[in-house]
């Protein structure tokens, strides 16, 4: 049976753009499965399996069903174990995680900043008032008074990779010579940047940048045809 992912897109949904989703998008193919990926707008994803989440991505796997990125990629590692792995043993599973953790309180945040209203132009008018009403509250202040912000975001993003940069001085990727789970979860960052900014705003020959690509190319480079 073909696996299942519900991810998040806007009005187009020829354009899936959650960073979480993108994490096991690269999951699935890195791992050889078939799976259907149906996207939905924000205020959509409550309907769908008897409102088994309020958030993607949610995976139907035959009986099974799994929620948030971490969590699924842990799934398909276990119930997959035949496949080529997510994680490497737990010091991976434990790398992953502290990218994780960088990737939301610092990635993340600067992404959202730079973004915001490229997003909110994404949707239908039901979702930017759901996208509105629910950032306003999370942020602090109205959307338009964040973006305000966003060409000092830009100039002080690439400052933010840095770590990234360190680890590509001594491999092509953060899991060493091939990519892991750990690569996915910064890529599916700056593939939410690209798709919603229309650019990760970094130079082309940015260390950073060119690791961007090489994910991109990755599983016959699917990645690209929406980026």
């Amino acid at each position: 049976m073909t696996l299942i992912l519900y991810s998040l897109c806007g009005a187009d949904a020829s354009r899936p753009f959650s960073p979480h989703c993108w994490k096991i998008v690269m999951a699935l193919h890195h791992k050889g499965l078939a799976f259907e990926e149906r996207p939905l707008p924000f205020t959509a994803i409550p309907s769908v399996e008897q409102g088994a989440s309020k958030t993607v991505p949610l995976l139907r796997d035959g009986d099974r069903l799994v929620s948030d990125s971490f969590d699924i990629a842990l799934y398909l590692d276990e119930a997959y174990s035949d496949r080529p792995t997510l994680f490497g043993g737990e010091g991976g599973e434990a790398m992953a995680r502290f990218i994780e953790g960088y990737s939301q309180t610092v990635v993340h945040t600067a992404a959202t900043r730079i973004a915001l209203m490229d997003i909110h132009d994404m949707l239908d008018a039901p979702d930017q008032a759901y996208f509105r009403d629910s950032r306003e509250k999370r942020l602090g202040k109205p959307l338009e008074e964040v973006a305000a912000g966003r060409d000092a975001e830009i100039a002080a993003f690439p400052a933010k990779l840095e770590p990234l940069r360190h680890v590509l001085k001594f491999q092509p990727f953060i899991g060493g010579d091939g990519p892991l789970f750990a690569d996915y979860i910064l890529f599916g960052a700056l593939q939410w940047l690209k798709i919603t900014s229309g650019s990760i705003h970094l130079p082309p020959d940015d260390p950073a940048a060119l690791w961007f690509e090489r994910c991109l190319d990755l599983h016959g480079a699917e990645a690209r045809q929406v980026a």
